[in-house]
């Protein structure tokens, strides 16, 4: 249990895509890798560890061989989930109360915010001199917003004396309906002053944001003999914690070992800290000149490469099971899941996958397979996207969940250690 207690710590402390990325390079400097900057220029050496970030919500790392490289082998990961980002403007008053005025970032289960203890993270843009510099910020404490409130102070939801259909289904108005509850009309104008407070900085120094709702819901380990574990974002920090833990405890032999944790993946990609940017080619790029190879050497190297997209996946759901194909069903505690599309929404193929069956098999990780039902269309990840940057043989895979995109997630307890030793044996 010790690296789920870890990993669900991670969780809590990663409200934000921002939060994830350095937490996540915090991790890595402990073991051993060195931060290198996109704007300088760069010193790579044989058997060094090395990470970069962009935009203070991605990171690539990599631990190069001591001698020579012939290839990259490479996991793709997110780290952003959906969530409800705050408006430039954000304070909106009406009758007695201060609410605040939000956007929906990604594709988020709205009714699972609502009667929940909420608060506020992200990042700042703050004046220091004649320059604008970025700190993160975090409000620590549950009580300060609720989502739809009927009642100030209780917050229940709307009675059902009002709303006779409230368990009948409801089609929510991201505008109207999912305005957070602060405070009545004398706490107008606190929240910045609690966001600036809370970054150590004056409210007439923030000059921009980039702020989120989060849930103060506690990370919790439940069912049949701890059989379950449930908190916010697991998808996908779950996997972006165990590449990030594997590539700590891997030494590479004949290939770069690259770990890539995107941003934005839950709106496209379409960022330049995203899987559709140049991120992921320009650092291999910039570390193979680094490292004295030749443009065609670079490309061949690509040519030669191995990517595993990892992203969770869906876990057959125990009260539709229907929903779900009859012959590829994964389960929660049952292994990494390999997923495919017929019409690429999954880069997985048959080599790919037969080779990272192999890799799972040599760790002794069992693996399970999943694909929608042909009548249901699913989503897809980061691998087909990046490979139109990046064009290299790749696997998506993905550990089993329920309750993806709720603001409350859960999945197995014993899959994440099987995640970690299949990417330590790919990458050792």
């Amino acid at each position: 249990m010790d690296i789920l207690e870890r990993f669900l710590t991670f969780a809590e402390q990663s409200p934000t895509a921002f939060h994830a990325a350095a937490n996540l390079a915090a991790m890595l400097r402990k073991n051993g890798y060195t931060e290198l900057r996109e704007t300088d220029p760069w010193l790579v050496d044989a058997g060094g560890k090395y990470f970069v970030m962009r935009n203070d919500s991605a990171l690539i790392a990599f631990a190069v061989p001591e001698s020579g490289f012939a290839s990259f082998r490479i996991v793709a990961a997110h780290g952003d989930s959906p969530a409800f980002k705050l408006k430039e403007h954000f304070e909106d008053r009406t009758e007695a109360y201060v609410r605040i005025n939000t956007e929906k970032y990604g594709g988020m289960i709205m009714s699972t915010w609502m009667d929940r203890p909420l608060s506020v993270a992200g990042r700042l843009a703050v004046r220091e001199g004649d320059t604008v510099a970025s700190r993160l910020v975090n409000l620590d404490r549950d009580a300060l917003l609720r989502i739809f409130p009927s009642d100030y102070f209780s917050l229940p939801n709307m009675p059902i004396h009002f709303n006779r259909e409230v368990n009948s289904g409801y089609s929510y108005d991201a505008q109207t309906d999912m305005m957070a509850l602060y405070g009545d009309e004398s706490s107008a104008g606190g929240l910045m002053k609690e966001i600036a407070a809370a970054a150590g900085v004056e409210p007439e120094m923030i000059l921009g944001h980039d702020l989120f709702l989060y849930s103060r819901q506690s990370a919790s380990v439940w069912g049949a003999e701890d059989t379950y574990f449930s908190c916010g974002r697991i998808d996908d920090l779950e996997c972006a914690f165990a590449a990030v833990a594997a590539m700590g405890e891997s030494v590479p032999r004949d290939a770069v070992n690259v770990c890539a944790v995107f941003d934005n993946e839950e709106v496209g990609s379409g960022s330049r800290q995203g899987a559709d940017s140049g991120f992921l080619y320009d650092t291999l790029t910039r570390l193979g000149f680094a490292l004295g190879a030749s443009d065609g050497e670079i490309r061949a190297a690509v040519a030669g490469s191995f990517m595993v997209s990892a992203d969770n996946a869906h876990a057959v759901h125990p009260n539709h099971p229907e929903k779900f194909d009859k012959q590829n069903r994964p389960y929660m505690n049952k292994g990494i899941v390999i997923k495919h599309n017929a019409n690429l929404k999954y880069t997985t193929d048959a080599l790919a996958s037969a080779r990272f069956a192999l890799i799972c098999g040599k760790a002794g990780v069992p693996v399970q397979h999943f694909a929608n039902r042909s009548d249901i269309a699913g989503g897809s990840t980061l691998g087909h996207i990046s490979g139109t940057h990046v064009s290299v043989e790749c696997v998506d895979i993905g550990l089993a969940q329920l309750a993806m995109h709720s603001v409350y997630e859960t999945a197995g307890t014993k899959d994440l250690p099987m995640l970690i030793a299949a990417l330590k044996e790919m990458w050792s």
